[in-house]
């Protein structure tokens, strides 16, 4: 029988039960990718992390949803980072993450984890119509053409016109294939709508979001750091913030309400990478018998 320390870690959060969940299992990279799969379904989280030796950086992980490995999530970056500081492995100070989606620079102060995205890619500006079908909502509670974006994992960032508007999203299974199907999307890849309006869920917010997903992940994302990159980077890029320092909240709807400091790096038409920011709380530490 195979042993693996395990830690449960709420990131972009300061507290328990707070901001998005994701379980890491230190020195879990060999496993194969069913187990890794499973152990996800196991905890009903949405992702979680497996950590090993790396060498081009100071730690690999490796990241999975339910249903399949993705090369780079940005809340379980958080919570891997906490839980390498919690068992004193790190300290605080610079380091460095190998991830399917490259080196990923990170920054540990106390609890505080900042980590460093990729320089961004701008994809497709898929239908108005089709995506907002995929929540529920018509074209015109969208202020501005989406756009596929990535800083690591795409999401078709989605400004809507205001926090009321955000709140009526649902995700609509019906409309969810025919918005596929004309990004090119086939099979066990997904990429859902990433909906946010210009106002916070409270007053020290100046963007609020919502990730509503698929099966066989849970229906709702707490807090995405992934998507909260290319959000930064979509907004920024398209004239829509006028400040690349901002405060990013989600997860408030669910009760468990997240925050990041985020900071877009270099101009609006040659963005470097993108900073996002934020706490987290180690809940569970624990062993896993495999």
């Amino acid at each position: 029988m195979m042993r693996y320390d395990v830690d449960w870690v709420d990131a972009f959060t300061d507290h328990a039960f707070g901001g998005n969940g994701c379980a890491v299992v230190h020195q879990g990279a060999a496993l194969d990718d069913d187990t890794c799969m499973a152990f996800v379904r196991e905890t009903s989280l949405v992702e979680c992390t497996f950590t090993g030796p790396s060498d081009v950086a100071d730690i690999r992980v490796r990241y999975f949803l339910a249903s399949r490995e993705i090369p780079f999530a940005g809340h379980p970056t958080v919570a891997t980072v906490a839980a390498l500081r919690h068992r004193g492995l790190i300290g605080d100070g610079p380091f460095t993450l190998e991830t399917g989606a490259g080196i990923v620079p990170v920054e540990v102060t106390g609890t505080s984890v900042r980590m460093t995205q990729i320089a961004p890619t701008f994809g497709a500006r898929p239908d108005l119509a089709l995506v907002a079908a995929v929540g529920g909502l018509s074209a015109d509670d969208i202020i501005h053409p989406p756009r596929v974006t990535s800083t690591g994992l795409p999401f078709t960032i989605t400004v809507l016109k205001d926090r009321a508007t955000l709140g009526r999203v649902r995700f609509d299974m019906d409309a969810f294939g025919p918005y596929l199907d004309a990004l090119g999307i086939h099979g066990t890849d997904v990429m859902e709508p990433f909906w946010c309006c210009l106002e916070g869920a409270t007053a020290a917010g100046d963007t609020f979001t919502r990730l509503l997903m698929a099966p066989p992940s849970p229906a709702e994302d707490p807090f995405t750091g992934s998507a909260t990159g290319a959000m930064a980077a979509y907004l920024w890029s398209e004239g829509l913030i006028d400040s690349a320092v901002f405060m990013a909240e989600q997860g408030h709807g669910m009760g468990r309400p997240g925050q990041a400091q985020v900071e877009v790096l270099g101009p609006r038409n040659a963005i470097t990478g993108v900073a996002v920011e934020g706490q987290a709380h180690v809940l569970m530490s624990g062993t896993l018998h495999l």
